[in-house]
């Protein structure tokens, strides 16, 4: 009996810790996440089970991260006391912008906040208040608090040892760095020659002007500018030691003589303090950062109608360079956790803003310029630094934060690929990255699966296919007019596509050859040898009979064409794979942020029978288990559950999965059943315990196609999920047809599933014929 007892509380204790129990290194699962559904869930969540994890951090605190969300988890802390530009309207008045600050850490980087407002007014006050929370979070991040107190509270907290960083002084600064970085590129300057004046000296101007300084700028070449005017040497109204810093021998006194011949403008001061004429005295290719919120010292509008030459940036949204925090804040956190950071040092500091410096170089991405009202972005006076909803922000400087915080000694965990590193950063905001990561993983280095595009002169084709011959996992082939093609890469730059393959149909040697075979196959469904002629210099015509006759591998199509003009040409060419059913049919997968499910049919069979319905769950399946490695739980879905209702419609379904299982055996199959039955194991548990199922469906069988090409494009837009498809099925070959809407990075998604379809099918095919041997 005391044997038995004491295994049971062992198992009692371990399950507790298992339940606590963060995710893998680097993947924070607060308790909030797990289930508490149920009374052995309760016991898990609190007593008596949380007693594990207290005793486990007890014997080593470290394993605080291991049995709690500290890890992840990030005060925004204020007193209210310099909100926005609104100034000192205190704590409650403030709280709004720390639950939006929230939001944003959570948005781009997936990092858990609690905004917390205090009352303290005193240094020592706000000191005592943050160090108290040290055995809460993870990281500290300091907002809207006055200078120059907020000077003193960020230098003595940093002996803690967890990062404490003030967001108004350090972010704006690293932004407006990477944007000084690129606009004395951009002009060709040296960083320690350039003369600034910083319009300004509070929390953000003085740290501005540090990093700066940091980044190059001699400080003997910058001028500050208050209230009471230059900061010079031996003035001593106004002044105090971080405004004393700065003080130089000049005999300028205003922020006029100040600008005179200057080539930097920074500005973190008020509205309207700069003039047409201030403008006009500073010296060629002027660098102007009007930061003032939510008006900037002087508009775009304005500089423009005295010079042609400036580069401007502003703390605006609706003007170029917008110097943004939120490109700095949750990323650098990001990077400053998952390394587990004492501090956010200045070696950090200076790795972000080089990081952002470098992104704005690289093409924009078609999901942000549409993000953008499809404005189209390029490196230059206007994109000095990248747009907030750029997902590769993440990628590029919480890795790069990261390796700074090891490389300085200031990093508790060392992360020994950062390459991996960047690829999990992506999962953090779904699952759509680790799952084409998956993908590409599976294809191979040698024999790439060759892949023709048939709409070869399209330029977001041509874009795609720049993407993919630089990963090196695909061989593309583009179909088309040369001259046209080449014409296109040269405009869009795509310099590593000098050598893509090119076919032109009608050029071709073996146009001849496919007409004929064209003609031979549709003869007696009224096609003369001249319309095969004429059909076979169309690109998804003589692109099917590339893949038909392993001149490629596979195929992608549909950027410019509607589904109909798509589909027939592969169906009179190719055909399905079945000898029996003629039917093909669409799989649309869906990638949502904790599970990736596949929809069918979604474009193309419009009242399918049971038998289709039959003859589609097996093709997906099949697709399934290609694509996941793993068994798929398939649901025919219906308005009803399990003969609750009798109409057509519902017998139709239960009768479809009876069919599948008997042409499969081994297809784990139910229905009929309501999505949400099919959705939730727990509910399928609950209320029909009697089903096959023996977890949640992850493939999902419609009765129709309205049902079907309804319910994917509202989980897509509505349900957050990122989709890919349609592929069709059952075909004997790789041929998937892209929307129209699809963006760059949808096409390269698309590409490499297609690749790895074929790559399976050729893999399949020559199994079979080992076997006949």
């Amino acid at each position: 009996m005391s044997t038995t007892n004491e295994n049971s509380a062992e198992e009692k204790y371990r399950l507790a810790l298992d339940y606590h129990a963060n995710g893998r290194p680097g993947k924070i699962e607060i308790t909030s996440t797990k289930p508490c559904l149920t009374a052995r869930d309760l016991s898990l969540a609190y007593s008596p089970g949380v007693a594990a994890p207290c005793l486990e951090i007890a014997k080593n605190p470290e394993d605080v991260y291991k049995y709690t969300a500290k890890g992840n988890l990030v005060a925004v802390l204020s007193n209210g006391s310099a909100v926005l530009g609104l100034g000192d309207i205190g704590p409650l008045a403030g709280k709004p912008v720390m639950e939006g600050k929230g939001v944003l850490f959570k948005r781009f980087a997936d990092i858990d906040v609690f905004d917390i407002e205090i009352n303290n007014k005193t240094v020592e006050d706000i000191v005592r208040t943050v160090r108290s929370l040290e055995p809460t979070f993870g990281g500290i991040n300091l907002e809207d608090i006055k200078a120059p107190e907020c000077f003193e509270v960020e230098r003595q907290l940093q002996d803690m040892d967890i990062p404490v960083f003030h967001d108004d002084q350090h972010g704006t600064a690293i932004i407006s760095g990477a944007a000084f970085i690129n606009a004395c590129e951009i002009t060709k300057r040296k960083h320690s020659e350039v003369k600034v004046v910083v319009s300004g000296a509070g929390a953000a101007a003085i740290a501005c002007t540090n990093f700066f300084i940091e980044l190059g700028v001699s400080r003997e070449n910058v001028l500050m500018v208050d209230s009471k005017g230059v900061i010079y040497k031996g003035r001593t109204e106004g002044m105090n030691k971080y405004k004393e810093a700065f003080a130089n021998t000049t005999k300028a006194r205003t922020l006029s003589d100040a600008m005179k011949d200057a080539d930097c403008f920074i500005g973190c001061s008020a509205k309207g303090l700069v003039t047409k004429d201030m403008v006009k005295s500073m010296a060629a290719n002027p660098i102007i950062f009007a930061m003032a919120n939510p008006d900037p010292e002087i508009t775009p509008e304005e500089v423009a109608e005295v010079r042609s030459d400036a580069i401007m940036a502003t703390g605006r949204s609706d003007y170029p360079n917008q110097v943004n925090n939120v490109l700095g804040f949750p990323f650098i956190f990001r990077g400053a956790l998952d390394v587990r950071a004492r501090k956010i040092n200045e070696e950090m500091k200076k790795a972000a803003a080089m990081a952002l410096a470098q992104l704005a170089k690289e093409e924009v991405p078609d999901d942000v310029k549409r993000a953008y009202g499809n404005e189209d972005f390029s490196f230059g006076r206007n994109y000095l630094i990248p747009k907030p909803f750029d997902k590769r922000v993440l990628t590029r400087v919480s890795p790069a934060v990261a390796k700074a915080a090891m490389d300085s000694g200031v990093a508790r965990i060392q992360i020994t690929d950062l390459a991996k590193y960047a690829l999990s950063l992506q999962e953090r905001l779904g699952q759509s990255g680790s799952f084409m990561r998956s993908v590409r993983s599976r294809l191979p280095g040698k024999d790439k699966p060759r892949i023709v595009f048939s709409e070869g002169s399209n330029t977001r084709i041509l874009k795609a296919v720049s993407i993919i011959k630089a990963e090196g996992l695909v061989e593309p082939i583009l179909l088309g007019s040369k001259k046209t093609i080449q014409k296109k890469i040269t405009e869009a730059a795509l310099t590593n596509l000098d050598d893509v393959t090119i076919v032109h149909a009608e050029e071709a040697p073996y146009y001849e050859e496919f007409a004929n075979e064209f003609y031979v196959s549709r003869q007696r469904k009224g096609v003369s040898q001249s319309f095969a002629k004429d059909q076979m210099k169309r690109g998804n015509y003589f692109a099917s009979m590339m893949v038909k006759k392993g001149m490629a591998d596979g195929m992608i199509t549909g950027a410019t064409q509607n589904y109909p003009e798509c589909i027939r040409p592969i169906m009179k060419v190719i055909g399905t794979n079945s000898p029996t059913r003629a039917k093909v049919a669409g799989i649309m997968v869906l990638i949502f942020k904790q599970k990736v499910i596949f929809l069918a049919d979604c474009t193309v069979q419009m009242n399918p029978s049971a038998e289709d319905l039959s003859d589609i769950a097996i093709s997906a399946a099949k697709l399934y288990r290609r694509v996941m490695q793993a068994e798929p739980r398939v649901a025919f879905l219906s308005y009803s559950n399990f003969g609750s209702n009798r109409d057509e419609g519902a017998t139709k379904m239960a009768q479809a999965a009876i069919i599948a299982k008997k042409k499969d055996p081994t297809l784990i199959a139910d229905g009929e059943m309501q999505a949400d039955v099919a959705t939730n194991h727990e509910i399928m548990k609950n209320l029909f315990d009697f089903t096959s199922l023996d977890k949640a469906a992850d493939l999902l069988i419609f009765p129709d196609l309205n049902s079907a090409n309804i319910s994917y494009k509202l989980l897509a837009q509505l349900g957050g999920a990122t989709p890919i498809g349609p592929i069709l099925l059952p075909l004997e070959h790789a041929i998937n047809i892209v929307q129209r809407t699809s963006t760059v990075d949808e096409i390269v998604n698309m590409t490499n599933l297609t690749a790895l379809i074929a790559q399976e099918i050729k893999s399949y095919k020559e199994t079979k014929a080992n076997k006949h041997l």
